[in-house]
């Protein structure tokens, strides 16, 4: 210790400027030769690992954003120098792949010997070489940034002494050999988890080690268990995150419902399915003035879940939360997502509010957004607030006589947004839904049947819309770096294929409509009146281009709005919690510029986000078209009602109305005749019969035969008889004068085999 009154002796720290991502970049162009971490380290004289953490981060970002990579000598290369791409692999059962570059350009083939040692999903730098016979661009691997997966989930087989797993679902034809020892009690035929020793090379198959028995194809769950494995969802939850929620306890403290608005007086409600367990929204509305108070109340996940922690991390990694019939796997802990962020009834709450005046014409004048504490006051079920409201039912208007006036007030709210919908002229798709009712064992498939919707699911969607929209604008008026929800128009040829096909049905589809929604709206209104409605809108659904994540606004088409962003569902979606941060910052008067995310770190969330999302789309896709299987497996041999939604070379693709179950019926069970695609693939006709099936036309068809594993139910036509839009009708005789419509045909001719 010093003396009073003496000078205290001078600090001895270290100085240095960590790099920007430019300095690096200009220090690798400089030394003109890739670099090692070391080099980089010692170039810029950093001596503490706080220092070198930080250099890392940057190098880290750099590589993500297809900058730099590093090669396997773990040197630090400019891709510019390279005249490489960054991208991921997209691989063919047949052998062959393709290179999806990051920066979204089109897609290079990638031939047979560049795949021998790559897996679906690598990430890889590719060099051009050239095109291919079919005139694609073609690539050529210049180094493995990264593999896409540790382990797989397959098929164990041993045969003449040698033991391999084959990957279940896979997208590249790969034989992982596993040896006697690695083999961990796994019997032939049995699923299995297989740990990756050895990646496969061009000289090398590749090998792997059993970690775990998952059982038998066909026992109960394994189809969710597969998929959670071959979609790599993560299920297990970190000691980290379990302790970290552990602190916040069951209850809400005292404390952190310190300086937010107490709305608990306020009669708001939720409104959900009946199965539903985790609730992240409550509304409330009253009449004011010429036009209503609405309060959309949110979960404060954002009070819980801090940025950079293990939660945040882990609920980041996972993105969303993976739906499927039998289960489901959260974005966050069941302690948060089922409790203490769940808005339960008769339990206070931590909530992020907007508060909007509606006019009665459906606009909103004012929002403004706050922190506050809430107590729900009901839990209501969409069927509960049909009977109330919808259909007037006296015993349930009594059973629900404390929030009546609100919810009737909540119903004309909905009315003025659905006209204020229909001026703006959104997309009316309201595609039918399935719901996949399992057994008392979880296991078994007890119905598979449309979900009904009905005004009460279409006034919970408004209000949510609504509240999206004013959080997107917040934002927006903010100039805060966030994420928006993006949709953009049709691509010019997906559109106009989608054009050249309605107007083959007798639709008159205007240029204008692959920009104006209200002009492609109106197609959508005339096609209400075919069966095949559901599937002519699914038909427009996927000529649009897919809804993203990303930091700049460019407007929600679909919607019909000029800015849009997920606010509504922070349980379980992870954009929505960024937001819930970014308006938080705003609320407690953070500058825009002292967020905790910039934008480039936004750009690279919404790319993940994005990809997280269609990836657990893709999972849950493929559990539930097997689930349908195996309920129509116990209806093999049984007819059902259906629609015509594709016509092919080979045959007819059936929906059958009871289920939405799609099946096939090729073209060899149809009756004795050669068939030929005609109209561009709208219709299949027979040449000597006359006999014409096309897109929308209602058949009756016996299922013959289902494949669980491959998703495929097998038809047959049993009744041609007298059909809408043309089905089964004999082809119009030849009068020897031109219609002026240019025969499509397709050259190749199918012959029903005999039996």
């Amino acid at each position: 210790m010093p003396r009073p009154g003496s000078k205290k002796p001078a600090k001895t720290t270290y100085q240095h400027t960590v790099p920007d991502a430019a300095g690096i970049l200009a220090a690798l162009e400089l030394a003109g030769v890739p670099q090692s971490f070391d080099a980089l380290v010692k170039h810029y004289k950093i001596k503490d690992e706080k220092g070198r953490k930080a250099i890392l981060r940057q190098l880290k970002k750099l590589i993500a954003a297809g900058r730099l990579l590093k090669n396997r000598r773990d040197e630090y290369c400019l891709l510019a120098k390279m005249n490489a791409l960054t991208g991921k692999v997209s691989g063919h059962p047949d052998g062959f792949g393709f290179f999806v570059p990051d920066d979204g350009s089109e897609d290079i083939f990638l031939p047979f010997h560049e795949m021998r040692s790559l897996l679906d999903g690598d990430r890889i730098a590719v060099r051009l070489g050239g095109t291919d016979r079919k005139g694609r661009r073609k690539g050529a691997v210049v180094e493995i940034l990264e593999r896409a997966k540790k382990s797989v989930v397959g098929t164990f087989h041993r045969e003449h002494g040698i033991a391999y797993v084959t990957e279940t679902a896979s997208r590249t034809p790969h034989h992982f050999l596993v040896a006697d020892a690695d083999r961990g009690g796994a019997d032939n035929g049995q699923l299995v988890k297989l740990e990756i020793i050895e990646y496969p090379s061009e000289r090398r198959e590749a090998q792997g080690k059993v970690v775990g028995v998952l059982g038998a194809p066909n026992d109960p769950g394994m189809l969710t268990t597969l998929a959670i494995e071959s979609f790599g969802l993560r299920t297990e939850w970190p000691d980290t995150v379990t302790a970290e929620v552990k602190q916040w306890g069951a209850e809400v403290r005292e404390a952190d419902k310190a300086g937010r608005v107490d709305l608990r007086d306020t009669p708001l409600i939720t409104i959900d399915g009946a199965d539903a367990r985790d609730f992240d929204d409550a509304v409330f509305a009253e009449s004011s003035g010429n036009g209503w108070r609405l309060i959309v109340a949110i979960a404060d996940v954002s009070h819980y879940v801090h940025v950079g922690n293990a939660l945040d991390d882990e609920a980041g990694k996972r993105g969303t939360s993976t739906y499927f019939p039998d289960r489901v796997v959260p974005m966050l802990p069941e302690a948060l997502s089922n409790g203490l962020c769940s808005l339960n009834p008769n339990v206070d709450r931590l909530c992020l509010v907007c508060e909007m005046k509606v006019s009665a014409n459906g606009k909103v004048d004012k929002s403004k957004f706050y922190k506050a504490v809430m107590r729900s006051h009901a839990r209501l079920t969409y069927s509960e607030v049909d009977l109330v409201v919808g259909q007037r039912d006296v015993q349930a208007r009594k059973a629900f006589a404390e929030v009546l006036p609100h919810l009737e007030q909540l119903y004309k709210v909905y009315k003025a947004f659905e006209q204020a919908r229909s001026r703006r002229g959104a997309l009316d798709l309201d595609l039918p839904e399935v719901r996949i009712t399992m057994g008392a064992d979880n296991h078994s498939v007890e119905t598979v049947a449309p979900i009904e919707r009905n005004d009460a699911h279409r006034l919970i969607e408004e209000c949510m819309i609504a509240a999206n929209v004013q959080a997107a604008k917040f934002i927006r008026h903010h100039k805060q770096p966030n994420l928006y929800r993006v949709h953009p128009q049709p691509e010019l040829d997906r559109f106009e294929e989608l054009r050249l096909m309605l107007q083959e049905l007798g639709f008159k589809v205007s240029a204008e409509a692959r920009t104006q929604p209200r002009a492609l709206n109106k197609v959508l209104e005339a096609m209400h009146v075919r069966p095949d409605f559901p599937i002519l809108a699914t038909s427009v659904l996927r000529t649009m281009s897919k809804a993203v994540y990303q930091p700049t606004n460019e407007g929600h088409f679909g919607l019909a709005l000029d800015a849009y962003a997920h606010f509504t569902s922070p349980i379980r979606r992870y954009p929505d919690l960024l937001l819930h941060r970014g308006l938080s910052h705003i609320i407690e008067g953070g500058k825009p510029g002292a967020f905790a995310y910039k934008l480039p770190a936004m750009e690279l969330l919404g790319k993940s986000c994005s990809v997280l999302e269609r990836q657990a789309e893709a999972a849950s896709r493929h559990v539930e078209s097997r689930y349908k299987c195996i309920y129509i497996l116990d209806h093999v041999g049984s007819e059902f009602n259906g629609v015509i939604t594709g016509v092919t070379h080979f045959g007819l693709f059936v929906m059958l109305n009871d289920f939405f179950v799609e099946g096939l019926v090729h073209v060899t069970n149809l009756a004795n005749d050669y068939y030929h695609a005609e109209h561009g693939g709208l219709r299949l006709t027979g040449e000597h019969s006359g006999h014409s099936f096309g897109l929308g036309d209602t058949v009756r068809v016996k299922v013959t035969k289902v494949d669980v594993e491959e998703a495929r139910v097998d038809l047959q036509i049993v009744d041609n008889g007298s059909l809408p839009f043309g089905a089964g009708k004999k082809k119009r005789k030849k009068t020897g004068k031109k219609d002026g419509r240019k025969k499509t045909s397709a050259k190749s001719k199918v012959r029903r085999r005999k039996r």
